[in-house]
């Protein structure tokens, strides 16, 4: 049995119009769509977003990974490059209340649709951008990608392990999670607009959005001077043992387990050596305190190894947490997909898509009012036209089929 679904009427009348593309761009929108927003997709009429094609999995449907940026949304079909369809995403500009846009630097403003160029027909427009590097950086006019973002903004430079290379980190923080702080924004946008009328042009680059995710590591710097160093799964200070991730039975890629205990509450160590077996450790002065701990770290996690080998990492997780001590299992993607635990509370559901089929995937994540948010297909290619064009534009039937006709829609 399903959870219950929230109503999507928060963003009840707000009108999107989302210029973007692959992932940054449209992990905000969708959010926006999450929420109830009237989301517009305008896409190019032959192919769309090149996310449509990314990840493809069989031939002639939309890749998977478009399904999980662009789901309860709407997607029109407009040549950008024919003076008729800019005309009509002009018109729609002037009839929303956002435009999202994350085009190369430069290219917005080359087809006539920068800030003041909006501004100009719709004043109270909240007009969003994401960039790669911000407005006055001297990499201004640089591309970027996730993977660049993550580079260039710190990420990378605190991921592995301290005598290896740095590495990129598995999540997508430069692409969602640039989207999710311009969504904040947008949010904010819109408040301040109920009291004043007015819009506003909200600009986030992503190298600046992942100095956001790293502000414990400046932490670290501020504390010796020095830049924070890589240092695998434990804590980037490098001053509490035990923690980091340890072995678990039959020994498989992820059969791990994360254990820690915390400097501000020394039960955690001694209810850990308790459940392993090892109360004989409790008051021995090498690991009574936690800076004696972090002096005798690899002995402390000689001692826990030797327990969780014995173990497999759900057992070692559900035995530790049940006495307090914080622990994880580290799972992987298709354990998570195929946890029945998710799909229950409504974390995980099922977007019924009219060519792609059923996609598991994971939603919004904030319940609100104990309940999730639901999830719609994401669009076909141009299938909203018709209903986007009239309801906005008021376009009518044969209206429409001429646009179709010229190759405009």
């Amino acid at each position: 049995m399903g959870a219950d679904r929230a109503a999507q009427n928060y963003l009840d009348g707000v009108r999107v119009l989302d210029l973007t593309q692959f992932e940054a761009g449209p992990s905000c929108t969708e959010a926006l769509a999450w929420l109830g927003a009237e989301v517009v997709k305008v896409e190019n009429p032959k192919g769309g977003d090149p996310g449509r094609s990314s990840f493809r999995g069989k031939p002639g449907q939309d890749s998977w990974y478009f399904l999980l940026f662009n789901a309860n949304k709407k997607s029109i079909a407009i040549d950008l490059k024919s003076p008729s369809g800019l005309a009509l995403v002009r018109d729609l500009a002037r009839r929303a209340d956002v435009l999202v846009e994350n085009f190369a630097p430069g290219a917005v403003e080359r087809l006539g649709l920068g800030y003041e160029a909006v501004r100009e027909i719709n004043p109270a427009i909240i007009y969003a951008q994401v960039k790669g590097f911000g407005a006055g950086s001297p990499h201004e006019r640089g591309l970027a990608f996730d993977m660049i973002a993550q580079a260039s903004g710190g990420l990378m430079s605190i991921t592995g392990e301290p005598d290896g290379p740095p590495l990129k980190p598995g999540t997508t923080l430069g692409d969602t999670g640039t989207g999710m702080l311009l969504a904040i924004s947008i949010l904010g946008a819109l408040y301040r607009r109920k009291t004043t009328g007015e819009g506003e042009r909200l600009e986030l680059a992503m190298q600046d959005a992942m100095l956001h995710y790293i502000r414990v590591a400046f932490a670290a710097t501020a504390v010796n001077g020095r830049p924070a160093q890589r240092n695998g799964a434990k804590l980037l200070s490098g001053q509490n043992a035990p923690s980091g991730v340890y072995p678990c039975k039959p020994g498989g890629a992820n059969d791990y387990v994360y254990v820690y205990t915390s400097r501000a509450n020394p039960a955690h160590w001694q209810r850990l050596l308790e459940v392993i077996g090892r109360t004989d450790l409790i008051g021995d002065p090498r690991f009574e305190t936690p800076g004696a701990r972090a002096e005798h770290e690899e002995e402390v996690d000689a001692v826990i190894a030797a327990w969780t080998r014995r173990h497999d990492k759900h057992e070692a997780m559900r035995r530790l947490s049940a006495v307090g001590v914080p622990a994880g299992a580290v799972l992987d993607t298709l354990e998570l997909q195929n946890d029945p635990d998710f799909e229950r509370r409504g974390i995980m559901q099922v977007m019924r898509h009219p060519a792609c089929g059923d996609f598991k995937m994971p939603v919004w994540p904030v319940r609100h009012g104990g309940a999730t948010l639901p999830v719609a297909p994401a669009p076909l290619l141009g299938e909203h036209n018709a209903a986007v064009l009239g309801d906005w534009l008021g376009l009518s039937a044969d209206e429409l089929a001429k646009l179709r006709q010229d190759g405009v829609i």
